[in-house]
């Protein structure tokens, strides 16, 4: 029987590792925590789809023109067309297995107002849809554990792949319990390890999702997309652990940005784009409120309370449990904070990478969004990208033959030896305090608005970095992760750079002071690869991932 490890328990790597069971194909569902625990369940809006139910005018033609444009047209149309495409049937899948979709009085389900749509097309259960939907899977995946179909190990985290000429055949991890590197070899290797957060630190997301996979990958011959694209959230609570999502869910029920002027409301949106201005893009509203200069509020006070505790009581609980804030009565102080990568490891339409049999799915991928993603859209693209990996490895008859993998004991012992190195080290440098400097590193310099001086600053910060890496403390009161993990997220960080600083013009996530127009000479993909130190961008209009 044919077998396929998978990197990630949150929502793509769980719904990838179901459909593999239900084509019959065996599955180790690696993970350092529980799903529960995975950054999939902080997805508090919605999902976006197009069903029979649709709201008048709304049809799949427009989604795909919605979320084409809101990615300012560097998104394949192929890959686009299919997520939504297929949204529909996404949300009859959740429904099936037990996904519990907020309805109206007769029963029906309904659906908010997201930024960057023309229609009300997301679909959501209150302000907890990721939590809904992992529970969902979780029971589901459940089953075919019980028939042995689905294993799982936790405490179990990702090393390196196992490359050899071009083509992937499992992956090295480390195992905690033991604390020993281990060779688990399948099929195809599947990564669901989330977005980049490790690189800004205090983000949105979870610190679990740090970007070291597409990090390591990528010095092992994996080509990367799209890094430039960072999506500010413009609408995050303070506090002092990290940045609380105020979910788009409150500007989607009417909610208010302003700041005060001389003891007047200044509705900054609203007078720069019309009635309709808090919902515009996330990338347009965050950078509105950087430039303000100025403390901004999201107002919600007016709504009626019962409407507040039926579809917004998430956000209600967490203003009151982190700042004491009653969200009926008083405006919110809200800042723009990183939330969500649209770059990531370069995948085709199978979501397989350049490497054969390595495929990458939900945010590590970089694939449906283009230079924005649309809010609602993260959701779909993980349970849909999951679902195309396992159909796509299911139809091909292309397995690793067990009698012809090549001997990677040498490559094992190296990586062993490494590590018990690491622990040896009497640097000053302490790994913590280094990935502390290359978050600051990072948000100086490849913020909401960046400038070529500011870039070249952060490339010569990483490139030091990097300089001691083989040098730095290991401390051995965190987890041995911690420390092995830090060159390739240090990779990663160099590589967002470099993509950052070769765009020279501003499109969707992406602004340039320096380089504030749309430019035709970019107007594709970037696509940055790894050789020895070298990092090389292109941007290739015949070469194209998504077709």
């Amino acid at each position: 029987m044919r077998s396929v490890i998978i990197v990630g328990s949150g929502i793509a790597g769980m719904n990838c590792a179901v459909r593999c069971a239900e084509n019959g194909i065996k599955v180790q569902l690696l993970s350092p925590f529980p799903s529960e625990r995975s950054q999939s369940v902080m997805a508090a809006g919605g999902i976006n789809a197009v069903t029979e139910e649709h709201e008048e005018g709304d049809s799949i033609e427009s989604h795909i023109d919605d979320t084409i444009r809101g990615g300012c047209n560097i998104a394949g149309i192929n890959a686009v067309t299919g997520l939504c495409s297929n949204a529909g049937n996404v949300i009859r899948y959740l429904e099936r297995i037990g996904t519990v979709f907020t309805t109206d009085g007769s029963g029906r389900p309904v659906r908010r107002a997201f930024g960057g749509q023309s229609h009300r097309r997301t679909y959501y259960c209150g302000t907890s849809t990721g939590k809904q939907i992992v529970s969902s899977l979780v029971m589901e995946a459940r089953r075919y554990e019980a028939k042995g179909m689905i294993s799982r190990r936790l405490w179990c985290c990702f090393h390196s792949a196992l490359i050899r000429d071009g083509v992937c055949y499992g992956a090295v991890v480390f195992d905690e319990s033991r604390r020993m590197l281990e060779a688990i070899y399948g099929d195809a290797l599947i990564i669901a390890t989330g977005g980049q957060n490790a690189l800004f630190g205090k983000t949105t997301g979870s610190t679990q999702c740090d970007g070291y996979a597409a990090g390591r990958l990528f010095m092992q011959g994996v080509e990367l997309k799209n890094l430039e694209f960072v999506q500010y959230h413009p609408t995050t609570l303070e506090t002092a652990q990290k940045k609380m999502l105020i979910s788009e869910a409150v500007r989607g029920e009417g909610g208010r940005l302003f700041y005060e002027d001389n003891g007047r409301r200044v509705y900054f949106m609203e007078e720069k784009f019309g009635p309709n201005g808090n919902l515009m893009t996330r990338d347009v509203i965050s950078r509105e409120i950087e430039m303000t200069g100025r403390e901004v509020y999201l107002d919600a006070s007016f709504m009626d309370s019962l409407m507040i505790s039926s579809k917004l009581a998430e956000v209600r609980d967490i203003c009151a449990k982190y700042r004491g804030i009653d969200i009926s009565a008083s405006p919110v102080p809200v800042t723009p904070s990183v939330h969500f990568f649209m770059g990531g490891i370069a995948v085709h339409l199978n979501h397989e990478t350049n490497i054969r049999n390595l495929y990458a799915i939900g945010e590590c991928a970089s694939m449906y969004h283009g230079a924005n993603r649309l809010g609602g859209n993260s959701l779909l693209a993980a349970l849909y990208s999951g679902k195309v990996a396992a159909d796509d490895i299911a139809a091909s008859s292309v397995s690793t033959d067990s009698g012809h993998v090549p001997d990677f004991t040498g490559d094992l012992e190296e990586a062993q030896a490494n590590l018990a190195g690491q622990e040896l080290s009497k640097s000053k440098f302490p790994v913590m305090y280094v990935r502390d400097m290359l978050a600051d590193t990072m948000n100086s310099n490849m913020g909401i608005v960046r400038d070529g001086t500011r870039l070249a600053k952060g490339i010569g910060e990483v490139d030091y970095y990097l300089s001691i890496a083989d040098r730095i403390h290991y401390d051995k009161d965190v987890m041995p992760y911690f420390n092995y993990s830090l060159k390739g997220i240090l990779t990663l960080a160099r590589a967002a750079l470099t993509c950052a600083d070769e765009r020279k013009e501003s499109r969707g996530a992406h602004f340039r002071s320096d380089h504030q127009d749309m430019s035709d000479d970019y107007g594709y993909a970037s696509v940055i690869s790894y050789d020895n130190g070298a990092y090389n961008v292109r941007y290739d209009k015949e070469f194209e991932y998504e077709s």
